[in-house]
């Protein structure tokens, strides 16, 4: 259960939607962008990349989405670069979400959940994006962390790599989904943990789904309406070709909860005009949610 004084995510969501739009900044130092950007690719490159990202979408977007494996790949001393890019952006007033992709089972994704979810810790985020494809039940113990915190989760259901596609459109065979696609049967587990929950605008448990996935070749209910309204992280604006005109066409009964999430095509502005992409952006998102 949420504590009486912590607010929760679903409620943090909305407030950076009422404030700032849809718009999620990634914060991804691609080694050709740390080069065009002037930097070295090295932890203390990713470090400056990823404060120069924070510096100019604070005040102009109200999420940011490191992701992980750009700094990871540094080792320790990328772990204390993404630390500092992670504590910069929430002392911002940025919403954080760590595209970690953890996923595991027992303990272990404990851990993971603990990492990155607990008020206090040294890569405290606001919400993670963790994997279930061992089973919406293999995450229980971090869906129960991100609601007692005030964090969220976002959990991988219909991906765009074109190799995903054999696996989240198969058909489960037996249990409760059985008949549904994983994707659709991993949307159903997080519906219902959401429904239980005291009552939030949003729900603590969000959902991957890809902006170039066809979302009905999954198995997907795109119609009918659910309250509380899922947080969707949805990839693939901008440089991989989805338009952000298109968020209730492609989303449907999903699209309240949407947030654009948009790397490359911005980054690609250069540390000089970032700031300007990012503010022309968060008003195209604005207006095409009315």
């Amino acid at each position: 259960m949420t504590g009486p004084t912590t607010v929760s995510f679903g409620d943090r969501l909305a407030a950076a939607f009422g404030a700032h739009g849809r718009l999620c900044v990634g914060v991804d130092p691609h080694a050709h962008l740390l080069a065009d950007w002037g930097l070295d690719a090295s932890a203390a490159g990713v470090r400056a990349f990823g404060l120069r990202v924070v510096e100019a979408a604070a005040g102009r977007a109200g999420i940011v989405k490191p992701q992980v494996a750009f700094f990871e790949r540094y080792g320790s001393a990328g772990y204390a670069a993404l630390e500092d890019v992670i504590r910069a952006a929430r002392d911002a007033g940025l919403l954080v979400i760590a595209d970690a992709k953890r996923g595991d089972i027992g303990t272990s994704v404990a851990a993971y959940a603990e990492a990155w979810l607990t008020p206090g810790s040294p890569l405290e985020a606001d919400a993670m994006t963790i994997a279930a494809f061992q089973g919406v039940g293999s995450i229980a113990e971090p869906m129960r962390l991100a609601e007692a915190t005030g964090k969220g989760l976002f959990v991988l259901a219909a991906t765009s790599n074109p190799e995903a596609a054999v696996i989240q459109q198969a058909v489960v065979a037996d249990g409760p989904r059985a008949g549904l696609t994983v994707a659709r049967a991993i949307i159903e587990d997080v519906h219902s943990f959401n429904q239980e929950q005291p009552p939030h605008p949003f729900g603590t448990v969000g959902l991957v789904l890809g902006a170039t996935v066809a979302l009905g070749e999954y198995g997907i209910d795109t119609a009918t309406q659910v309250a509380p309204a899922v947080p969707v992280l949805a990839p693939g604006f901008g440089h991989q070709g989805a338009q952000v005109s298109d968020v209730r066409r492609i989303f449907g009964s999903f699209a309240p909860g949407v947030i654009v999430s948009e790397s490359r095509g911005l980054l690609t502005a250069g540390p000089d005009g970032l700031a300007d992409a990012i503010a022309r952006r968060a008003e195209e998102v604005r207006a095409s949610h009315g």
